[in-house]
């Protein structure tokens, strides 16, 4: 119960709250510092910039040959112990962040793990859009792109790219209860297809897409389509599930990323027809990177053929795709 009031206020009570309301103020200060700081942490998990279990150690590996005196990007990498890695949080099975258990999880993340491995450091995996990561010029913002890159001649004026490491079929996804899109060089024609922007599937679509070399030819059969893009492949699918002409009639993806949502949704979509084309998937390295990387391409391009000829990839595929897509006969 509060006491009466009393214009008298002694010396000491006087002194006494001068004390609780400069602590106070304290109080204030420091609570606001770290709502600030816990803000500027949430920022960093929404741009899913995340580090993932230390896979190597500097001075094994590639790197215990590397002079990290040097100032190129594989004696930076080195010398710091980790390769930042760029790609997708929402690309299942191919690579995604599972908030459940704050872990990357995914073919191109084992991938990117496993290079980080051979190279003797460790991978810190970021989540960037997709669109940023196929513009280049990324400003040394990140050493890599490990996410399943196409090579095309377009790209090929932007980033250096390793030997392919796998390859996959570009296919189709309708609604479950859809009939009426069986023949996909015919019944596609006009009809709104959605996509990841800035893929090879929008390129298809749009009629550009022209591969690198040593990819399988492939036709267009698709005429006119009415193409609305999302920022990932992912939420394309999950639009396309929304119903069946509600947002999309279709949708493209690569098919393994399909048969990842048909189970992940519950079966609310489906594939249809053969794959429309097989693309090449490489790692990808900025060509304006302002840090030579000309030794870091190197090296991974050799650590990609090793993977091959060890077996590590396919059985990464098998893993992930029970299946074997890592070589050029996964195309037909």
């Amino acid at each position: 119960m509060l006491g009466a009031y009393s214009p008298a206020v002694s010396r000491e009570d006087a002194s006494a709250s001068l004390g609780r309301r400069t602590w106070m103020r304290k109080f204030r200060f420091h609570l606001a510092a770290l709502v600030a700081i816990l803000a500027l942490v949430g920022a960093a998990c929404a741009n899913g910039t995340t580090t993932s279990a230390a896979t190597g150690s500097a001075g094994t590996g590639v790197c215990a040959s590397v002079d990290t005196t040097g100032t190129d990007a594989l004696a930076a990498i080195c010398k710091a112990g980790a390769i930042r890695v760029a790609t997708d949080q929402k690309y299942k099975p191919q690579s995604w962040y599972d908030v459940k258990d704050n872990q990357w999880k995914g073919f191109d993340v084992d991938v990117a793990n496993e290079i980080a491995t051979r190279l003797g450091v460790r991978a810190q995996l970021q989540n960037q859009d997709w669109e940023v990561i196929t513009a280049g010029s990324w400003n040394n913002r990140w050493d890599v792109s490990v996410g399943s890159m196409t090579d095309t001649v377009p790209r090929e004026k932007l980033f250096e790219f390793t030997p392919a490491y796998y390859y996959t079929p570009a296919g189709i996804a309708v609604y479950s209860t859809n009939t009426s899109i069986q023949d996909l060089s015919t019944d596609l024609d006009g009809k709104k297809i959605c996509v990841g922007a800035s893929t090879t599937y929008e390129d298809y679509l749009k009629k550009t897409l022209v591969l690198g070399a040593g990819a399988p030819k492939f036709d267009f059969v698709i005429d006119n389509p009415q193409i609305i893009t999302f920022t990932t492949d992912t939420d394309a699918l999950d639009n396309l599930a929304l119903g069946d002409g509600v947002r999309c009639d279709a949708a493209m993806t690569a098919t393994p990323t399909i048969a990842q949502y048909v189970t992940d949704s519950g079966g609310k979509v489906k594939q249809v027809g053969d794959p429309l084309y097989f693309e090449p998937l490489c790692i990808a390295f900025d060509k304006k990177d302002p840090v030579s990387n000309t030794s870091l391409v190197t090296a991974v391009s050799k650590i990609v053929q090793d993977m091959h000829a060890d077996g590590t990839l396919s059985s990464l595929s098998e893993k992930w795709y029970k299946t074997d897509l890592t070589t050029s006969s996964a195309s037909g």
